[in-house]
């Protein structure tokens, strides 16, 4: 499905940062080369060692981005959810993925060739430093990621991930489902299911979260998750 016939403000490009504030040009010839497709539930984008021209923005729903040790055991390096774009060292560098991108639900993402993407940022100083600024932002994020697993407490690591999610998915002071599952949830934060099953009753049992069932949460306490989350 080419997204060419989609309005601007439905095109999936402008809620990621990178292109926001391009000219109507600009605009015009990105909405004729993207394309958006469907995806189910564990449907791989691309696997590790494969090769692909393509820049990804989820548009709706959750992807995840794995590698697998060689026993076969999963580690998730990072969750994207909508407005997050992917694929950008096999697209720059002409190389292979180092990693995996899986959908963790019915996902909707939008797609650009390599030399659409490259066109139009060689002719914007202003994208191509936005740009430049996302991908600072990627490296921070995953100096900050590798910090969390080596220096936090699980404790601490669980917190932030509901942090995120709460953030992520908008829910104010909403219960909201989980978006993975414990098994996936302890794979993003380096520990098992059982820690996390743990430490989740522990929050109930002060009040800081409540929840219903497997995956049904509520933040009570968001100020008390926060200090939690906190190194030092």
């Amino acid at each position: 499905m080419c997204c060419e016939h989609c309005s601007h403000e439905s095109s999936c490009l402008v809620t990621v940062p990178v292109f926001k504030g391009l000219n109507e040009e600009d605009i015009r010839h990105l909405r004729k080369v993207t394309k958006s497709r469907m995806t189910h539930k564990g449907e791989y984008i691309f696997r590790e060692g494969e090769s692909s021209s393509t820049l990804f923005v989820v548009k709706e729903g959750l992807i995840k981005l794995t590698k697998t040790s060689a026993d076969g055991k999963e580690q998730i390096v990072r969750l994207l959810f909508p407005g997050d774009f992917f694929g950008l060292y096999s697209l720059l560098r002409d190389e292979k993925h180092y990693i995996n991108a899986e959908t963790v639900q019915q996902t909707t993402i939008c797609s650009i060739e390599k030399k659409d993407f490259l066109k139009t940022m060689e002719g914007n100083s202003d994208m191509a430093f936005r740009f430049l600024v996302a991908m600072n932002d990627r490296l921070y994020e995953a100096d900050e990621s590798m910090g969390n697993l080596s220096l936090m407490e699980v404790e601490q690591r669980l917190a932030k991930a509901l942090l995120l999610f709460h953030e992520k998915m908008k829910v104010k002071n909403e219960a909201f489902t989980l978006p993975i599952t414990k098994k996936d949830l302890a794979s993003f934060i380096g520990t098992t299911p059982e820690s996390v099953s743990r430490k989740l009753l522990a929050f109930m049992s002060k009040n800081i979260i409540h929840m219903e069932g497997q995956r049904q949460l509520q933040i009570l306490e968001l100020d008390q998750l926060k200090r939690i989350s906190e190194f030092g």
